[in-house]
Parts: C-alpha cells; structure tokens; sequence
C-alpha cells in the first residue's frame, strides 16, 4: 500500500521540482561586460613577458614556437585607448598550443577594479585561434559579486603590430550569475 501511494506522489513531486528549477535558472541574473585587453609584449612597461621557449618553430612563422609561453597581468580599460579609464586586469597566460596554425591556450582570470564589479573576477579557460576575426572564450567560473559566473566572451583583435607583437583585443561577456 505504501509503494503505491508513493507511486502516486511522485508525479506531482517532479512537476514541482521542475517548476523549483525552472524559477532558479529564469532568477540567473545576465550581465553583459565590455573592456579593452591591452596585451603589451615589447615596450615598457611589458605586461606580457615569455617564460618558455618552445622547441619546434610553427611553419609558417620561424620567430613563433610550439610551446611558446607567456605570462600576462594586462590592463583592462573601458575603450581601446590605454589612457581610458582602468576597469581591471587580465591576469593568467597564454600558450601556442598548435604545431601548424596561431593556436593559443590563454587561461586567465580578469580581475576588475573599478565600477559595479569591483572585486570580482571571472576565469576563463579556452582556445585562442589569434587571427580568427572573433574567438569565443568560455566562463568557467567567477568570484565576488561574480560568484559562480558561467557564460562566454567574444574576443575581437581591435588593433595589432606584427612587428612588436603588441595587440588591443575588444572583449564582450555574457555572464549569468
């Protein structure tokens, strides 16, 4: 008799359970973010700075090595300008983790400073495929008012010098906390 009436109940207990979940993931907040990177690997001062050097140069590139590593706290600001007002930093490294094309690995976490998100961070962990005209970068997770953070960032390349290798990268977030 017991087994059914629980048998009975169970019906009733998913559909609540599902409108429980429902109503949680509708409650995730989204937050659109927009901030330039300013990754400066010659000049002063060098915010991108190689650690490794690879061992097999890429094809098409004999300066450039699988393998090469950099470690980065780049500025982040609210327009391209480098004298635009600082939003944070980016903060992690970047890896050509290709044999044949600009691949990178760039596991990062950004860290703002300023504004509504002060304090908070969000990490990213992806495939950087440098000279596609836009990357998207997983949101693997956040910290303060960021907390839990999932989503993913377009990444645009608004300006670089092959000579310097210096580059201003446009980043758009989408973030649901």
């Amino acid at each position: 008799m017991a087994v059914k009436h629980t048998m009975q109940l169970l019906p009733a207990f998913v559909f609540a359970l599902a409108l429980v979940l429902r109503a949680s993931a509708a409650a995730a907040e989204t937050i659109h973010l927009k901030f330039y990177m300013h990754d400066i690997v010659t000049g002063s001062p060098a915010t991108a700075v190689q650690v490794i050097k690879g061992v097999v140069p890429l094809a098409n590139d004999p300066t450039t090595y699988f393998g090469d590593m950099y470690v980065i706290d780049d500025l982040l600001t609210e327009g391209p300008d480098a004298a635009s007002p600082a939003v944070g930093r980016a903060q992690g490294f970047f890896q050509f983790a290709s044999m044949t094309e600009y691949a990178l690995l760039l596991t990062a976490n950004f860290v703002f400073t300023a504004g509504s998100h002060n304090g908070s961070s969000v990490a990213v962990l992806s495939r950087d495929v440098i000279f596609d005209t836009v990357r998207e970068l997983p949101i693997v997770g956040g910290t303060g008012g960021l907390r839990g953070a999932t989503g993913y960032g377009l990444l645009r390349t608004h300006s670089a010098n092959t000579t310097t290798r210096n580059a201003v990268l446009k980043i758009d977030m989408y973030l649901r906390v």
